[in-house]
């Protein structure tokens, strides 16, 4: 018997000990929420998943409630070295064809990520999967020196092998071949896909590799750009993964979406990009790849500034600028977007732009790749249109372009969705452009796409069924975490 109470006090006391451990950490993570002085509303919430549901809220948090703004992953030297090999405009600005707005944007990139602006520059653009490849692997096969690619999706399919070939083939041929992909995006490709490169003499290599103990640290931030450079002369940059659906539409009829293909000293800014990644995985670039390519500088003549942002920066690069030229717009702001989940302080933007009788437009899917998504983004469009905002759902497949057009000048294309998880946790690259001709060629596409559209109309949209708007509601909850 008195074993027995021994035995049950020892276990008494080592419950209660990791019981006020676990309650110590709880108050620790809560403290650490509340000190980071984020978005109240996005605090409490945490905080109150952390208090009514501790487990499975502390296993939410570890995953997607981290905050790593103002966490070098590369050392400003080495940002510095490689930003020094980049050859931009150092004139005055106001001396250029440029609006005053323009001027304005490149300014605030300028500030926020040193991102040089590039004169001279051509950009081909692309509308489908098919040409993109095409003209990519073209590029692919006349390579001298090095190619450097990156990908959110680098699939093993029919695309993905045609692709893997032509970098083999280049590889053989004493061609410098280097490959990043996002291990998250790419998940469910086989190894033996990546090792037939790899022991092809390919540099191949995951972006923050998802394994245990890492898990928790790593899952949600992805790296989303999609970028790929030749001998430093032509270079592209948009929205197409490397899968068989952006050609033929997998499940979709057509899979709609946007990429670049650039020349001129803009590939430049592509290079360094490529390079702070390829360091931030501990690689070294070798010097061959950062050579100024002073001889494209009269390529063509669009102005040209890459962007890119992730969850480390300070700011909010992209999404900066994105509020100033929306915010700044006179005439019309077009975008195309599949997933339309925007910061309060975007929609806000839109909202006042409209009201002050600006044409906006935003186009989405009416079909998307992802119900949860779709029926988030769905929940945004009745305030919307009560500003005054147009919406337009792209009837024959899956929209997955990525752009925005504003007034008669500004034009982006990249990597970046309408939505916080490309706001706030992906790595994402943008490239901007200061081109009446290039916004001419953007809008007529937008308007193409607008012909094989559906307008939402306020009066019918409000008589959609109680039960899509409750699906609505409920994926509206979790749109800072998607």
């Amino acid at each position: 018997m008195t074993e027995f109470v021994s035995q049950y006090f020892n276990l008494t006391w080592i419950y209660w000990f990791f019981t006020l451990i676990y309650a110590l950490t709880i108050i620790s993570i809560v403290g650490v929420v509340i000190s980071q002085n984020r978005n109240p509303v996005k605090t409490l919430a945490w905080v109150t998943v952390l208090l009514a549901l501790p487990a499975f809220g502390l296993i939410l948090y570890i995953v997607f409630g981290r905050n790593i703004k103002n966490k070098r992953i590369v050392s400003r030297s080495v940002r510095r070295r490689l930003r020094r090999r980049e050859i931009g405009y150092k004139g005055d600005l106001r001396r250029l064809d440029l609006t005053d707005s323009s001027v304005q944007h490149i300014r605030l990139a300028q500030s926020l990520a040193g991102a040089p602006y590039f004169i001279d520059n051509s950009a081909e653009l692309f509308n489908n999967g098919s040409d993109k490849i095409d003209a990519m692997l073209v590029d692919i096969s006349g390579a001298t020196r090095y190619i450097n690619l990156q990908y959110y999706i680098l699939s093993d399919d029919e695309v993905g092998c045609r692709l893997r070939d032509a970098l083999i083939k280049r590889a053989r041929a004493g061609v410098k071949v280097r490959v990043i992909y996002d291990h998250v995006g790419s998940f469910r490709v086989r190894k033996r896909f990546f090792r037939s490169m790899s022991d092809a003499g390919i540099e191949i290599y995951p972006f923050y590799k998802v394994s245990f103990p890492l898990l928790g640290s790593r899952i949600n931030w992805r790296n989303h750009r999609k970028l790929c450079i030749i001998d430093g002369e032509t270079g592209y940059i948009g929205g197409m993964n490397i899968a068989d659906r952006y050609l033929t539409g997998g499940k979709f009829d057509v899979w709609r979406d946007l990429h670049l293909r650039i020349k001129g000293s803009a590939v430049m800014a592509l290079e360094y990009s490529f390079a702070v990644d390829w360091y931030a995985m501990g690689h070294k670039l070798d010097e061959e790849t950062s050579e100024p390519a002073t001889k494209h500088h009269k390529a063509g003549s669009y102005g040209m500034q890459l962007l890119t942002s992730g969850p480390n920066d300070q700011w909010s690069n992209i999404a900066f600028v994105f509020l100033q030229a929306i915010s700044q717009a006179k005439k019309c702001i077009y975008i195309q977007t599949p997933y339309f989940l925007p910061t309060d302080a975007l929609l806000r933007a839109l909202q006042a732009s409209a009201l002050a009788k600006v044409d906006v437009r935003i186009m989405i899917p009416r079909r998307s790749d992802s119900e949860i998504l779709r029926y988030a983004s769905y929940s945004y469009i009745n305030e919307c249109l009560q500003a005054g905002i147009k919406f337009y759902l792209y009837e024959p497949g899956m929209l997955h372009s990525k752009s925005m057009l504003v007034d008669d000048e500004f034009a982006t294309v990249g990597s970046t969705n309408f939505d916080f998880r490309s706001v706030e946790h992906n790595f994402e690259s943008n490239m901007f452009i200061y081109s009446r001709e290039f916004n001419e060629k953007l809008r007529e596409q937008f308007y193409a796409d607008q012909a094989e559209c559906y307008r939402v109309k306020g009066a019918e949209w409000r008589r959609r069924p109680k039960r899509q708007k409750a699906k609505e509601s409920l994926m509206r909850i979790f749109a800072p975490i998607l």
